[in-house]
């Protein structure tokens, strides 16, 4: 289904699983607003060349329209007045993306609550947390305007693996483990609203940054097996966009409301894939394969 005449937001949409979904959601025809601190004039903490505006024009060249907004989703202000825009450009919300993170370099592997550095834990929790909250308290009373709005809290993990895995660290763990249960309880407000709320996770993200870790290009990314051989899992950003894109296109998707989902997942109701065909399931194949300390076969998983 089109999505033309849909108006949608996505939160944190400079790279990555944010920019996959709004270039994927303006392939459907939307109206996307793409927020974040990185814009052609001044970098976020992150000193990455990939910038808002960029994706405006990524979103608009896959058929949709694509309007780039400077917003710091930490200063309620600037959050506020960002709806208060769409509102007096658009009138309406239909899809409300939060995908604000920006704690790459913010957590520390297998790091204790008492050896990790304190000031970085606790920025990380406002950056994963906090924004979320501030973005959904300004944007959802917009959004239930018109019936069958939905709203995605994107995180790392479903609400079963993350509760049986420990999550890289302390701060990692409560910030992702949080966004999970945001959209459990959304989904309490928002269901007899009319509206829908649902946690996303991509798999082993093949982002800019995940790219630049490896020293491998989105064409070159199958040289990272050499160095770590469960790579081949992975997917791009426009797979878990897809997967947002078929959520906002269903008709009945207030069957997921509350839940949490996967890319994975999704593809196998929707029938969606990833650019190069397949269907990756990464969070069954971390289960099933890399967990358990099995040799790396992605056969009947992607």
């Amino acid at each position: 289904m089109t999505l033309e005449g849909r108006v949608a937001l996505v939160a944190g949409a400079t790279r990555g699983a944010g920019r996959g979904v709004a270039v994927q959601l303006g392939a459907r025809g939307a109206t996307v607003y793409v927020s974040g601190r990185s814009t052609l004039g001044r970098r976020s903490e992150y000193d990455r060349p990939e910038t808002i505006e960029e994706t405006a024009e990524l979103v608009t060249a896959a058929g949709g329209r694509g309007i780039a907004v400077v917003a710091d989703h930490l200063v309620p202000g600037e959050v506020e007045a960002l709806v208060r825009r769409i509102d007096t450009e658009q009138g309406r919300l239909d899809v409300l993306v939060n995908d604000i993170w920006g704690g790459e370099l913010l957590f520390e592997w297998d790091s204790t609550v008492w050896e990790h550095d304190l000031d970085k834990g606790l920025r990380l929790l406002r950056l994963a947390v906090e924004t979320h909250a501030i973005t959904s308290h300004f944007a959802v009373p917009l959004l239930l305007r018109e019936p069958g709005g939905l709203v995605v809290e994107m995180t790392d993990g479903t609400t079963d693996y993350n509760a049986t895995h420990y999550r890289v660290s302390f701060f990692y763990d409560i910030a992702k483990s949080s966004v999970l249960r945001m959209a459990f309880a959304l989904g309490h407000e928002l269901g007899p609203r009319g509206a829908t709320a649902v946690a996303l996770t991509p798999g082993w993200l093949r982002s800019e940054m995940m790219l630049d870790a490896y020293g491998v290009t989105e064409e070159t990314w199958r040289d990272a097996l050499a160095k770590s051989p469960h790579f081949a899992i992975s997917e791009t950003p426009a797979y878990v966009g897809r997967a947002v894109a078929a959520l906002a296109a269903d008709p009945e998707v207030s069957r997921w409301n509350g839940q949490s989902l996967s890319s994975g997942r999704l593809a196998q109701v929707y029938g969606f894939t990833d650019l190069d065909g397949s269907r990756p399931d990464a969070w069954r194949y971390l289960v099933e394969v890399q967990d358990p300390g099995h040799p790396p076969n992605t056969t009947g998983y992607r």
